[in-house]
């Protein structure tokens, strides 16, 4: 199995083997429950859905609580597909820990979304320079000029300006896995991730990285 579904805990330090201090971020990886295998006959592809925290049930749509009363699994939160590694045959209901996926894996891949910063200027969304701070100026936090000449006379496409910022789905690539704690459910990852404490992330097995397993 290529990944599974956590919750960001948070930020802390840990003592390397060669006892250098690193910063980690605490991930909550599962357990999963396997709620839907989509097989190449039926579905086209081969992957497996998978469902994390815990859920009321009154709380979930009937025919979504009908796939869970029918594997005999409790309501689940979130669901989120994954690819299957070659000769994985997981079975609806299945329960998938964190040492049961990540056991042995050196660098993941997380998703997630990152904080709302609400509506920002272009200084703190684009990192502008600004105008000069002197007395009498007019142009301290602004953009400036951003139109053309009389052709094209319009905004180009793409122009950096004032607008949302954050509230995106980021990908962070390569993050190394420091610890695997399986009896507490706990990942902890050499650097930061997207979101706030308490955010729902997936964590992958790293795509680009060579030798992600030992």
């Amino acid at each position: 199995m290529q990944g599974l579904i956590g919750r960001k805990l948070g930020m802390t330090q840990v003592y390397d083997g060669d006892g250098r201090r690193v910063a980690v971020t605490a991930i909550e990886v599962g357990p999963c429950s396997v709620v839907q295998c989509k097989t190449a006959e039926r579905d086209g592809y081969q992957a497996v859905q998978l469902g994390f925290g815990e859920q009321k049930e009154h709380r979930v749509a009937r025919p979504r609580l009908g796939r869970f009363r029918k594997i005999g699994a409790a309501p689940r939160r979130y669901l989120k597909e994954f690819a299957l590694d070659n000769g994985e045959e997981p079975k609806a209901g299945d329960s998938v820990t964190v040492a049961d996926v990540f056991a042995g894996v050196t660098h993941v891949d997380v998703v997630g979304v990152t904080k709302g910063r609400g509506f920002q200027g272009a200084v703190k969304r684009h990192r502008m320079g600004g105008g000069r701070m002197t007395h009498g100026g007019h142009s301290k936090r602004r953009i400036g000029s951003i139109g053309q000449c009389s052709y094209p006379a319009r905004v180009a496409k793409g122009k950096r300006m004032p607008g949302h910022m954050g509230q995106v789905r980021v990908t962070v690539q390569n993050l190394a896995v420091v610890q695997v704690r399986g009896e507490d459910n706990l990942l902890l990852v050499r650097g930061a991730v997207p979101g706030p404490a308490g955010a729902i992330l997936e964590v992958r097995k790293a795509l680009k990285k060579a030798g992600r397993t030992e």
